[in-house]
Parts: structure tokens; sequence; C-alpha cells
């Protein structure tokens, strides 16, 4: 069984030009609950000059409804936006750092020891609250300053995990990962922290690798990914970067492989229909364009 985590609504959303409205942001929330994605990522707290999409968010978390058995995760990569976060009725708080130094002052104005000493004193007093997940971002390559040693990704997971998180993610930011490294990678990541450790994979579709490197974390071991509904979004902060791997796409390809996701494929199409139709573009999923596999004619 795979969990798969939409985080349309929040990275999906950051870096476009269209600004949906909090009632379509809710929309494309329940639509995706009811497919049955158990996990959403709806909003970050970050500076709302700087990531303008995402200045609604603590209206976002007021206008949702709790639903049974669909968690809400809200994004920080602050002391002030994680104060912000435990404000609101989220069910789970993503903290975010870069493991390179060159990213992470583009992205939060600090190096990573910097944002360490920033972020891990509050980790655990967040950790009392709720769950706390770190997503450590570039933990395949910088776009800036090229390879990230896996041994430098490793320390800083460790130092949330004794910081009190409970999860981890890693993160291809700008699409760089391959589907060997990405294999690397987990088997390391296991044999440093144990398999008791619960690891998810958020990759982006920057150079057409993200589904591969899926199913190579996929047969490495993992089984939570992150995705985006129609292959939405972005990073405001790297350059020439692309969307999200699709969810549609990867429900697809992991329904075709035999493998449970716990989801509506046909809702998740209509979802993306319809977030295309908000965006005014051409969005990057394949599968709502050609079809599903299963309805060809034989």
């Amino acid at each position: 069984m795979v969990e798969i985590c939409e985080v349309g609504p929040r990275d999906g959303l950051q870096n476009e030009q269209v600004r949906l409205s909090v009632e379509q942001k809710i929309e494309m929330m329940e639509h995706a609950a009811r497919s049955g994605i158990s996990k959403i990522e709806a909003v970050s707290f970050v500076n709302k000059k700087l990531v303008p999409a995402m200045a609604d968010a603590e209206e976002v978390m007021a206008a949702w409804h709790h639903r049974e058995g669909v968690r809400i995760a809200g994004l920080a990569l602050s002391r002030s936006g994680i104060t912000r976060a435990l404000q609101t009725p989220i069910d789970v708080l993503h903290i975010t750092i870069s493991a390179s130094d060159a990213f992470n002052k583009r992205n939060a104005n600090k190096t990573v020891a910097e944002g360490l000493s920033d972020l891990l004193p509050v980790v655990g007093e967040a950790s009392t609250h709720l769950p706390v997940v770190a997503v450590i971002s570039t933990s395949f390559g910088c776009p800036f300053s090229g390879d990230v040693q896996m041994e430098t990704v490793f320390s800083v997971c460790e130092s949330f995990l004794k910081a009190g998180a409970t999860e981890m993610v890693l993160a291809d930011t700008t699409g760089m990962a391959n589907p060997r490294q990405v294999a690397e990678t987990v088997r390391g990541f296991y044999r440093t922290f144990g398999e008791d450790i619960p690891l998810g994979l958020h990759f982006h579709n920057t150079r057409g690798l993200g589904l591969a490197n899926a199913v190579a974390g996929y047969d490495a071991g993992v089984r939570r990914f992150d995705s985006a509904v129609g292959g939405l979004g972005g990073c405001p902060f790297a350059p020439k970067a692309t969307g999200n791997i699709c969810t549609e796409d990867l429900v697809h390809m992991f329904h075709e492989m035999g493998i449970d996701t716990g989801t509506d494929l046909d809702g998740l199409i209509t979802l993306a229909q319809q977030v295309e139709k908000w965006m005014g573009k051409r969005l990057e999923g394949l599968v709502m364009k050609a079809g599903k596999r299963s309805e060809l004619a034989v």
C-alpha cells in the first residue's frame, strides 16, 4: 500500500501566477479527500511578500472542515512560521530546510547551520502538540553548488530526529535526482537510521525522471510519496523549476503495477481537469490527456 501526500494546494500553487481563492483551494482539498487522498499539504506559513500565493494560509485553515481519515499538513521554514502554524488546526507540521548552504541562503536567508540553530529548539516544543515531519530539500543535488553528499543529508536528518521529528522526507527540489541515486540514498538512509523511521520522497519532474525516481524509491522500500494534481508546482527560489510529479500519473503507474494507493483515479483525473480550467493553461499531467490504459480497446 502506497500513501500519497497531495501537495498541489501548497507546492503546486506557490509558483503559479494565477491566484486561487480560498473557496477554490478548499474545493481542491475536498475533492482530493473524496478521491481517497489521506494527507494533503495545504498551506505554508511563509513571508507573504515573497510567496503571495500562500498569503491566505490562516484563512484556508479556518475554512477547512475536518474530514475523518484525512490529515492536513502545513509547511514552515522559520521559527516565526512554526509559531503561526501552531495557531491553526493543522494535523501535521512540515518543517523544511535545505541540505545545501547555497540553496538555503536563497530560500531562507540562512546557512544550513544557522537554519538548524533557529529551527531545532522549536521542533521539540512543536512535537509535543502534533507530529513533525522534516523535509530536506536539495537532498539529491543543488542547482547552485552541484552534488550534495549523502552524509551531509543524513547529518541534517539526524539533527531533526534527535530534536523530535518523527518522519523524514527527502526532496528533489529541482529535479536533479536519477533512479540509481535514489535507490542508493534510500538504502543508505535505512542502513543509517533503520527501517522504523518513516521515510517519504518528494520529486519534481524538471528533467523527466520523476516517475522513474518514484519507482526506484518504491523498490528500495519507500511507501510514502508527495505529488501534485496535474503536475502543478515549482519553487520560487529555484531556477527553471518545473512541477511536482503528477498525482494522477503516479497513481495510474502504481495501479498498472498492481500496487494499491487507496485512491480513486477517476476522481483525481476529474480534479486535475478542474484545476486546469482554473489555471487557464494546459497542465503537465499526461493521464488526464491520454486516458487510462485500462480504457484502451483490446
